[in-house]
């Protein structure tokens, strides 16, 4: 059962993966554009298709929400125990804390629930993506610059959040729910955003291979090897828990429970680069975590097809 689980959902994500690796070498892609068109396009138009249609009832939303930010919460208060007892300095400490906090719930996550929970996976990681982008852009951003000297008002420091689309993507799909605006009638407005929300599972994980591809990551040892033990080990134990606790049961234990298992977001990379918070590192991670991801998803799988978290269950078929 296991093979079968990585051959059905795991190695379709590796294969589109290695796709984009290779066109990359062979024609040395432009990361840059690719990652506009994910964070400026692809993304908010998936969100703004899914929310809008989603039938997710709005206590099960918050759920999910307050899920992801104690997922967030508890793996920020790990890293930070294991920096300490490191005695890592700041700027290795706020590395380690990006790389184990924040992980790839859009261009991984998406693309895994949409092979493993066809119906009810893709809606539910909407509300878990937009948690992160939200958290990412405003927690990952102070944590990012939290060793730096401030500069400027205040306020200034929430504009690379309020430029994020994938937030206003959001608002626009929760308004037109709230007010019933039949958008979904209009066809030459609704068709072309279906289309670019079908292809952002391909495209999404095209650019993941590019990325790798232009990643030359330190060896596994050391920090490198907490971090990931932290990311793709402790997160998804968390997640077992705090399912139990919050009393999550079949499909939706197993999805939340499956996704916290995803490699490190690539924006954590970019912050750390930004701030100069050890981007070295913070990529290694991002390279790692998604090479191993698929491994350690299957595991979940066949334990959770296999019953090993009696109140967690997957979709027949």
């Amino acid at each position: 059962m296991f093979f079968e689980i990585f051959r059905d959902i795991c190695l379709p994500i590796l294969i589109l993966m290695s796709l984009g690796w290779i066109i990359d070498r062979k024609f040395d892609l432009n990361l840059d554009a690719l990652v506009k068109l994910n964070i400026y396009l692809f993304v908010p138009v998936f969100i703004f298709v899914r929310l809008s249609t989603s039938d997710l009832a709005g206590g099960d939303a918050l759920w999910v929400v307050f899920f992801t930010l104690c997922i967030i919460g508890s793996m920020g208060f790990g890293s930070w125990l294991v920096s300490r007892a490191r005695k890592d300095d700041e700027s290795e400490r706020t590395a380690m804390q990006l790389s184990t906090m924040f992980y790839n719930s859009g261009n991984w996550g998406i693309p895994l629930m949409t092979l493993a929970f066809s119906e009810l996976g893709p809606v539910v990681q909407v509300f878990v993506l937009a948690t992160m982008n939200i958290t990412t852009f405003s927690i990952g951003l102070f944590l990012a610059s939290s060793h730096q000297k401030k500069e400027g008002p205040f306020w200034r420091r929430f504009l690379p959040m309020l430029r994020q689309p994938s937030i206003y993507a959001i608002v626009s799909a929760l308004l037109i729910r709230r007010f019933e605006i039949p958008v979904q009638n209009i066809g030459f407005i609704w068709e072309p955003l279906e289309y670019i929300a079908a292809g952002l599972v391909a495209f999404a994980l095209i650019t993941l291979g590019v990325q790798l591809s232009k990643t030359k990551p330190p060896a596994i040892a050391g920090r490198v090897a907490w971090a990931l033990a932290l990311r793709l080990a402790v997160a998804p134990l968390i997640a077992i828990g705090l399912t139990f606790l919050f009393r999550f049961s079949g499909e939706m234990a197993a999805i939340l429970i499956v996704g916290t298992a995803s490699p490190t977001a690539v924006n954590t990379a970019l912050l750390a680069h930004e701030f100069k918070a050890d981007s070295r590192f913070a990529a290694a991670i991002v390279f790692y975590s998604t090479l191993i991801a698929g491994f350690v998803v299957a595991l979940l799988l066949f334990g959770i097809k296999s019953g090993w978290i009696p109140w967690a269950s997957m979709p027949s078929g």
